[in-house]
């Protein structure tokens, strides 16, 4: 790749309110990511990067990270299951979105990558994440047997040992926990009634990595366990949800504080009203829509009445109407209107993001460098080799000194732009 000081983004980001199509983009991801990165910091506010699949997303994310520099780049992700699926998403999942939803209110600069399909689900309220999240610290009071109901009615799970976010154990005087939205587990200490240590350790060795003053606990599903909750949503299932109740096992099974498979799109039943992602972050944000959302939404909404239409008929499983879990597409972009949008739609090729000449090794020449070697010396642009791994840019680094290339690394592409090198390496997934 080619670095150079104009703009990334030739199209600035509209004002609020405003809606711009952009009919020229790049076709490398990767030139994508560096546009968003450079709007990002140019604007006062969070920028939501919505892509039409979850592939893009994922790409699109892993590329930000490479380039972001201190830029804050979130996930949202997607429950990977199936509209009406008969089990729920795994943990590390569930502890990714709780994670994002606790830290979007307060994020004011950075991006957010998020499939459309992912937009269209209803979420609990914003006052449930905040509210619902406890603090730990040294020296605090704490009754194991009061903290062990408090956390089962908070989604968490009891069991032997700690291996995934949402689990907990009590062993004597030791509270082992899993927090949502945490890289590992911690082991708090009691002294009597009061916590002594906390220390993060690894779940396979069971071996303390350092010490913490204090920790943070969110909640541990995106709906309450509480006994008042499991009380209103039975109460919303006989209301909103024709047929017998006790003849559905979710319904009988809720009375004992047992979250079913699945579970997750009965989710409007837990709360008054829910909100959407679009609630979790300011007035200011920004949006940058990616390929044919609206396509992906007529889509996504096909498919999601189809499976209505074909699992609604189960007295044993009635589900909600689809209406009741997602957004429909006219709330979506009612949603967008209030933000500046930028809808990248066009393939027209930008002149700030075009493919490079044939720099291609052949090893058939007596120099197989020579491309590389004539691009070096007579492009204008300062240049970034990209190898996708260490170990890959060692090779590259390796064979570029057999033919006497001298090409100092770089940890990051913010490093390399806040050098004097013309050419420098890193490495980079991308």
């Amino acid at each position: 790749m080619t670095a150079s000081t104009k703009p990334l983004l030739a199209a600035p980001l509209p004002r609020a309110g405003q809606q711009r199509a952009w009919w020229r983009q790049p076709d490398s991801r990767s030139a994508w990511a560096l546009a968003l990165r450079s709007a990002a910091q140019g604007h006062d506010g969070l920028l939501l990067a919505i892509t039409h699949d979850t592939h893009t997303a994922q790409v699109l994310e892993q590329d930000l990270r490479a380039f972001g520099g201190d830029l804050p780049v979130m996930h949202f992700p997607d429950w990977e299951t199936l509209p009406y699926d008969l089990f729920s998403p795994h943990p590390d999942i569930v502890s990714q979105r709780i994670a994002a939803l606790y830290r979007l209110p307060s994020l004011r600069r950075g991006i957010l990558v998020v499939p459309v399909q992912t937009l269209m689900q209803r979420l609990p309220p914003t006052g449930y994440i905040a509210g619902g999240t406890l603090m730990l610290k040294l020296g605090q009071r704490l009754n194991l047997d009061d903290e062990k109901r408090r956390l089962e009615t908070a989604g968490y799970r009891n069991v032997p040992q700690v291996l995934d976010p949402g689990d907990f154990a009590v062993r004597g005087s030791l509270l082992d926990i899993f927090a949502m939205g945490a890289s590992e587990p911690y082991r708090i200490e009691l002294l009597d009634d009061e916590i002594d240590a906390i220390r993060p350790f690894d779940p396979e060795t069971q071996r303390s990595t350092g010490k913490l003053d204090a920790i943070e606990l969110l909640p541990g599903r995106e709906f309450p366990m509480d006994e008042a909750a499991r009380t209103a949503f039975r109460a919303r299932w006989r209301e909103k949800i024709d047929g017998d109740p006790t003849r559905a096992r979710l319904y009988k099974d809720m009375a004992q504080g047992i979250a079913g498979g699945g579970i997750e799109y009965y989710l409007p039943l837990f709360f008054e009203q829910t909100a959407t992602v679009f609630d979790y972050f300011g007035a200011n944000a920004a949006l940058a829509l990616h390929g044919e959302v609206d396509a992906a939404l007529e889509c996504f909404w096909t498919d999601t009445r189809e499976r209505h239409r074909f699992l609604q008929h189960d007295p044993d499983r009635p589900i909600l109407p689809p209406e009741a879990v997602f957004l429909k597409a006219d709330e979506f972009f009612g949603l967008t209107q209030p933000h500046a949008t930028l809808a990248l739609r066009g393939q027209e090729p930008v002149n700030w993001a075009r493919p490079l000449p044939d720099v291609a090794v052949d090893r058939a020449a007596t120099e197989p460098l020579a491309a590389l070697e004539r691009h070096l010396a007579g492009t204008p642009h300062r240049v970034l080799l990209v190898a996708e791994s260490d170990g890959r840019r060692e090779s590259i680094l390796d064979l570029l000194r057999d033919h006497r290339i001298a090409v100092p690394s770089a940890s990051t592409l913010a490093e390399f732009l806040g050098s004097d090198e013309k050419v420098a390496i890193t490495a980079a997934p991308l």
